[in-house]
């Protein structure tokens, strides 16, 4: 398999242990999408049981993201302790104690705290995925790997939406637990097999422990070359000397990640160019889901039922067609990703969103392309760029504020998409999401410069620019 390079170089081949690392890295992400997809129609029947009201329902479908707030912020500490490898494993462990739960459930509380359990480990997994890709891949397949965890949640999305479908002809009692519980036994096979996976090689060296990154460089790389440049690379970001055996090596203290030092460095006393990529990465995470998104995925059954679908059935089978649009087009944009870049998909999929959002009530039709132009771009994009930009010492915990603030935007959204709708219609609230469409073109254009084909120790270089056009940010890109 080849991926096409960037900067006009030939195609290059994607080294197949390195994407299998990446793909079983991500496979969290098809639990974490499959949750998300199958508690759309879920709650169809958790209402009729539960008799609870629909702000009840907010709570229940927006308390996930909240919770994988808090588990985002921790997911950083922990995968700089721990290691990116263990930090999966946890993720896959915490989150299969949330869907037992949420499948025993004989209420709304123990519901509740199912759900709150489960998003503590979704944002372990939001914040690792894209980081373990990003980390254990080369610049120029970086942005196909680093995909691959979105490529997960919306084949999980899919999964969950056939699974409303399969287990809703089952009594009210088990189908919607057997919809939520059924999510533990994968989630117990891949903390088992993400053990046989191998560390980063990047955060291997900032331990110290530069023989064994340098055997896993070996294996990620094509050649013995890129496996060195890239070794010597990471030394140097490390602010390891030259020169150096790989068994004396030690790590300047000021170049580990060291809890309240990194906090302080990111947030407190940040340097121009780590404010601009803060800025970047959580500016990206935010608009993500300001746009709507998370309304269309959580209540499409609610929006085409506006749109004249009404039968229980056919609007369960209305959700596996958004299902499908957004599994099709997020593998689109990954195998294009590294040819085309990342600013350009994200100002495609902004600028055609803010000319289809106002449609979104109108027609089947529309709502799918909305998805379609939505996951071709800032859907897989943001994840890609806030995974990559970052200092080393300073990767974990900026992904994992970037992931926070993902959540909570993804929450406000969720939990009040329902009221909202009802005091200003299904209609008034899709244009005030075209707002914020608006607002995130110009976001991208002015603040997000092209990152494709940079290696990741190139990136404070990059940002360390400052504010320069569109067209002078790719030209650099190119000129490197």
């Amino acid at each position: 398999m080849e991926i096409s390079a960037a900067n006009g170089e030939r195609p290059r081949k994607l080294n197949k242990y390195a994407c299998g690392c990446a793909i079983v890295g991500s496979m969290i992400s098809i639990i974490f999408g499959y949750d998300t997809g199958v508690m759309s129609g879920a709650m169809i029947f958790i209402k009729e049981e539960f008799t609870v009201k629909e702000s009840q329902l907010e709570v229940l479908a927006g308390i996930l993201n909240l919770c994988a707030l808090v588990g985002s912020l921790f997911a950083g500490r922990a995968s700089d302790y721990l290691g990116r490898r263990y930090t999966i494993v946890l993720a896959a462990i915490i989150f299969m104690f949330g869907s037992i739960l949420m499948g025993y459930a004989p209420n709304y509380n123990v519901l509740l705290a199912g759900r709150c359990t489960a998003g503590v480990g979704v944002g372990f997994a939001l914040m690792i995925s894209p980081v373990y890709a990003a980390e254990i891949s080369s610049a120029n397949t970086r942005g196909f790997l680093s995909s691959l965890p979105e490529i997960g949640i919306s084949s999980g999305i899919l999964l969950g939406y056939i699974s409303n479908n399969v287990f809703a002809g089952l009594s009210l009692r088990l189908g919607w637990r057997l919809m939520l519980g059924v999510a533990a036994i994968p989630s117990l096979f891949l903390a088992i097999g993400i053990l046989w996976m191998p560390e980063s090689p990047r955060w291997l060296i900032m331990q110290g422990r530069v023989g064994e990154a340098k055997k896993i460089l070996k294996k990620v790389c094509d050649t013995s070359e890129e496996a060195e440049e890239r070794l010597q690379a990471i030394k140097k970001a490390a602010g390891i000397k030259e020169g150096c055996q790989d068994d004396l090596v030690v790590i300047p203290k000021s170049n580990k990640p060291q809890g309240a030092g990194v906090w302080r460095e990111l947030l407190l006393k940040p340097t121009p160019s780590v404010r601009r990529m803060l800025i970047a990465g959580v500016g990206v995470h935010f608009f993500e889901h300001a746009t709507g998104i998370e309304a269309v995925i959580l209540y499409g059954p609610r929006i085409f039922k506006k749109a004249g679908v009404h039968a229980r059935k056919k609007l369960l089978l209305a959700t596996v067609g958004v299902g499908i649009t957004k599994l099709t087009f997020i593998t689109i944009s990954t195998f294009i990703i590294d040819r085309v870049g990342r600013r350009t998909l994200l100002l495609v999929s902004l600028h055609t969103e803010e000319k289809l959002l106002w449609a979104l009530v109108m027609s089947l039709i529309f709502v799918y392309m909305f998805l379609m132009f939505f996951n071709i771009g800032i859907c897989p994009v943001c994840w890609v760029y806030s995974a990559e930009i970052f200092p080393m010492k300073l990767r974990a915990a900026g992904a994992s504020i970037c992931v926070a603030v993902n959540r909570l935007t993804n929450a406000a959204v969720s939990m009040t998409f329902l009221s909202l709708s009802e005091a200003i219609t299904i209609g008034g609230a899709v244009y005030l999401y075209a707002g914020f469409a608006v607002a995130a073109l110009a976001f991208v254009y002015f603040c997000l410069p092209e990152t494709k084909g940079r290696s990741l120790e190139d990136m404070e270089e990059l940002f360390s620019k400052g504010v320069v056009s569109g067209k002078k940010r790719e030209e650099d890109a190119v000129d490197h």
